[in-house]
């Protein structure tokens, strides 16, 4: 395969034919982001040829979407008019429980949630009622086994389902300025994407949320506000309170000696779906790196809205899940419907048995220590590890 997959012409050329010819892709402005993100995969990612085919799709794909959201936006004027209420955003490093956390508060009807599927394919097929996405769904089911099939170790990483609340930020990527980095080593393009201002890409996640708010309504679905999950947020926080104002945030913590090495491993997992030249090294101290900038930067946010966060122990959701759910809706001001809590109950037995073998790593793997990690994460540390244990 070309070692220049990803050309920007091309793959607008693509996404403009698999969308019947629309040429709208909104905001944020498209080429900036798509001419680094292509030099990136193309000159540093080390893809594979099978890497390239699926990454290229994706690309394709989300420009495809893009076009259409914009199409469906002005044919339905009225989807602008939808009202996006404070959200209840979960954030914390990867491998902190934010999943879980995600999926057991998603059992509350009264929240709105992102299914997988729908991150992936939010915009009807061809062939579709807004009453019934089952094509969109079945589609999500057979990408979802695709890259648990392509890589193994993901069913006991990370449990995905079609089905399940899963996290914003694939919503997020149609913009081209999101976390790529969790698919492929692109250092030239994250530093790109550091410098840029990044409101116009939650000013497009709340676009998103209208329109999937909008569907939903069209089946049935009418809840109070939705729940969000991403632990991307964490870089952004400042943006996320500017866009979302009154949300109120649930921060989930774990220490950096258990958490960052798991991220790694996980990132390094799904770096090999894409590449077989992936660096283990890479994928430890370049998310090493990113989580200290992220934990820090929402350390320095929550000083300025201490009342917006509530802090959950990665140790208790896994321990007393159903007594953090209780704490969380005391701090909401919810009352917790009996229909509600046999809900959660039901899908924490579930979850229980749905875990697949082990997940076997070492730090020292991914170049990483102890020493470093207290020495990195000190500041944290203090605050959100060490004290509460002192508690």
């Amino acid at each position: 395969m070309s070692s220049t997959t990803f050309v920007a012409d091309a793959l607008i050329a693509d996404a403009r034919a698999a969308a019947g010819g629309l040429a709208d892709f909104g905001a944020p402005p498209l080429r900036p982001a798509l001419d680094e993100l292509c030099a990136s995969l193309d000159r540093e990612a080390k893809l594979s040829d099978t890497g390239r085919y699926l990454l290229r799709q994706k690309i394709v794909t989300q420009l495809a979407n893009r076009l259409r959201i914009e199409d469906y936006f002005a044919k339905h004027p009225q989807i602008a008019q939808e009202q996006i209420a404070a959200p209840v955003v979960i954030v914390g490093l990867p491998r902190t429980g934010t999943t879980k956390l995600h999926r057991l508060l998603s059992r509350d009807p009264r929240f709105y949630w992102m299914s997988f599927w729908e991150s992936q394919f939010p915009v009807p097929f061809d062939g579709e009622t807004l009453a019934e996405p089952a094509l969109r769904i079945k589609e999500g089911r057979a990408l979802c086994e695709l890259m648990t099939t392509a890589m193994p170790k993901l069913a006991a990483i990370h449990p995905m389902y079609a089905d399940e609340a899963d996290e914003e930020a694939m919503l997020t990527e149609h913009t081209l300025m999101s976390s790529f980095n969790a698919y492929a080593d692109v250092p030239a393009y994250m530093r790109w994407l550091d410098a840029q201002e990044q409101t116009p890409v939650y000013e497009f996640l709340r676009r998103g949320l209208q329109f999937l708010q909008w569907q939903k309504r069209q089946r049935g679905i009418v809840a109070e506000r939705w729940i969000l999950k991403a632990p991307h947020h964490l870089l952004r926080m400042d943006i996320v309170l500017k866009v979302f104002p009154g949300a109120r945030v649930i921060q989930t913590h774990r220490d950096p000696r258990q958490s960052i090495p798991s991220i790694a491993s996980f990132i390094h997992a799904l770096w090999c779906i894409y590449s077989e030249q992936a660096s283990e090294l890479r994928a430890g101290a370049e998310w090493s790196l990113l989580m200290q900038r992220a934990l820090n930067h929402a350390m320095r946010v929550r000083e300025r809205a201490p009342r917006q966060f509530f802090d959950v122990q990665f140790r208790d959701t896994v321990k007393r899940p159903m007594e953090v759910v209780r704490e969380i809706y005391a701090w909401l001001g919810l009352p917790l419907p009996a229909d509600a809590e046999r809900a959660m109950r039901e899908w924490l037995a579930a979850d229980e048995k749905a875990h697949q073998g082990g997940h076997g790593y070492t730090a020292a793997q991914f170049g990483l220590s102890d020493a470093q990690l207290d020495r990195d994460f000190a500041a944290y540390r203090a605050k959100h590890i060490e004290a509460p244990a002192a508690a």
